[in-house]
């Protein structure tokens, strides 16, 4: 089989350049639609100028030098207004991007971390399979924060949760409360939370979610995330009956 038979989107003038993807393809008409999300933002035309092709912007991303992305590449997508690519970025590149704007060294004012910022919120919005699968994790460090007012709690460093972490992890968490304990602020005396919130913290930070919408985004992540492991289960569970 030829490695062109692998592309994704499947169209034959497709602008896909990667093997291997999995994401489901869209007619054009869907495609052009979420791109004029991106384009119809008022902050669209204040991150894009046009691009002199130097490549700084790609020398100074971190992400670069570890993943198959390219800053510029984003950039010139969108100023070409090539919709199949910016559609294959939407559910690929545009999420190996640390978003530290390194690449605001552009000498052509160009802003390639916003027009990600855009290009993820629109694939959110629009509930593409890849800003489910990316903040499948997010909406559980969400409601950490929900429920206790702080992102990551201490008791959240097991061996088992952060094996990438080494050995240490299993001598930190067998010490836990004796090391936060140690710790100077005694709002920091805690291994339930990162430290002491107060309820009233905690309820501003409720209503300015439920103010904005977030909870209902949150909610609907949720759900998403619920089905797409519960269908990856089935297919896994089916594959091992099967085999």
């Amino acid at each position: 089989m030829s490695a062109s038979a692998h592309l994704t989107p499947t169209r034959a003038d497709s602008a896909a350049y990667k093997l291997g993807t999995t994401y489901p393809d869209v007619p054009l008409e869907e495609k052009q639609r979420l791109f004029d999300e991106v384009k119809t933002d008022e902050r669209f035309h204040d991150y894009l100028y046009g691009c002199y092709e130097c490549g700084i912007c790609v020398a100074a991303c971190p992400s670069a030098r570890y993943y198959d992305f390219s800053p510029r590449r984003i950039a010139q997508a969108a100023a070409r207004e090539d919709v199949e690519l910016v559609y294959q970025q939407m559910q690929e590149d545009i999420w190996d991007c640390s978003q530290c704007f390194s690449c605001l060294r552009c000498p052509r004012g160009n802003n390639p971390g916003g027009i990600i910022t855009l290009m993820r919120e629109v694939a959110v919005n629009n509930g593409l399979e890849s800003a489910k699968q990316a903040l499948r994790g997010y909406t559980r460090i969400i409601y950490k924060i929900m429920s206790t007012g702080t992102q990551v709690s201490p008791d959240m460093l097991q061996a088992d949760a952060f094996p990438d972490w080494g050995p240490s992890v299993a001598l930190v968490s067998e010490k836990l409360d004796l090391w936060r304990r140690a710790l100077p602020p005694e709002t920091h005396h805690t291994t339930t939370t990162g430290w002491q919130i107060s309820t009233k913290t905690l309820v501003e930070l409720y209503l300015i979610w439920h103010k904005t919408g977030a909870l209902a985004m949150i909610a609907e992540l949720a759900r998403a995330c619920t089905a797409c492991w519960r269908r990856s289960w089935r297919t896994c569970w089916t594959k091992r009956v099967t085999s």
